[in-house]
């Protein structure tokens, strides 16, 4: 059983998607279809825009979502299959994509709204995040939960490995505890603080635009960062997205999830190892490969 992941933000990078868009003329259409939406040239956002530019929340969103498409189309073009997806965080959109549930336009009007929305409430909602390794969830949780200034653990990636965000101050002050335990601290560099309470304002606004979009049940099978396993049945998803801005990814759940159902291949695509790297520390005797550019697409192992 092979599932198609898709990159979340933080990944981008100036050049992502460049030689893959160049060889498979087939990816056109997805940069022409998104500028036209996003009423910016994707292919220069994406292939020769500033990191610091690039990584602007309302610009890294669509780079990253455009570039997992445009890895995944040349892959389908070369005879790749799957049978689920799974995104982390604004991965999710493409993982949609992928799975049928909406359209490409409508995968760009959604992204375009998120990312406006996300850039807008973290600036009036300032916010830090930091990776803990190396320390339990539990652990984690129990820190934050008794600190006096807000933060809360956001991202579960693997058993080892849990994102927090909140104010800088909360962050702050719960940086210092977990040093103290042992466990080492990464602080990300983020405009916000993402799947946390402080995005509520985002998830309003972007509901708005999400509730006027038309979703059709997945043809595969399709993992949720909110549930933390398959959806069987097709939700309220304007509702399940807003709810997704304000609540933990709970991605090592999916991957026990997808294991129990009998996942054992996982390709990822967009830029970045992330979540190849965390699939590789979670599950064993399973194969993933990351699909970020042509070398990789020519050399992964993920062709019938």
């Amino acid at each position: 059983m092979t599932i198609s992941l898709f990159s979340g933000q933080g990944s981008q990078y100036e050049g992502m998607g460049k030689d893959i868009a160049e060889t498979f003329p087939v990816t056109a259409e997805i940069y022409d279809t998104g500028s036209e939406i996003l009423g910016t040239d994707l292919r220069e956002l994406c292939f020769s825009t500033p990191i610091e530019e690039l990584s602007r929340t309302s610009n890294a969103q669509p780079a990253i979502m455009t570039t997992s498409i445009v890895c995944l189309t040349a892959a389908l073009s070369k005879g790749y299959k799957f049978d689920g997806v799974a995104g982390h965080s604004l991965g999710e959109y493409a993982a949609m994509y992928a799975s049928g549930m909406i359209t490409l336009e409508d995968a760009f009007r959604l992204i375009k709204a998120r990312a406006a929305a996300m850039e807008s409430a973290a600036s009036e909602h300032k916010g830090a995040m930091a990776a803990i390794l190396k320390l339990a969830p539990e652990k984690v949780e129990e820190v934050c939960s008794a600190a006096k200034n807000y933060v809360a653990a956001v991202n579960y990636n693997s058993p080892v490995q849990t994102v927090i965000a909140g104010t800088p101050e909360g962050v702050a002050e719960v940086t210092e505890i977990f040093k103290e335990m042992k466990a080492r601290v990464a602080p990300l560099n983020v405009a916000g603080a993402f799947h946390s309470k402080l995005m509520q304002s985002a998830a309003d606004t972007f509901y708005e635009t999400a509730k006027t979009i038309t979703f059709k049940a997945p043809q595969v099978r399709y993992y949720s960062n909110v549930t933390g396993g398959e959806l069987t049945e097709l939700p309220d998803m304007a509702e399940l997205l807003a709810k997704h801005i304000v609540s933990p990814v709970r991605f090592t759940s999916e991957l026990s999830a997808m294991s129990e159902a009998g996942a054992d291949k996982f390709a990822e695509f967009g830029p970045g190892k992330t979540l190849t790297g965390l699939v590789k520390k979670t599950l064993s005797g399973v194969a993933a490969f990351s699909i970020e550019n042509l070398a990789a697409l020519e050399g992964a192992d993920i062709y019938e």
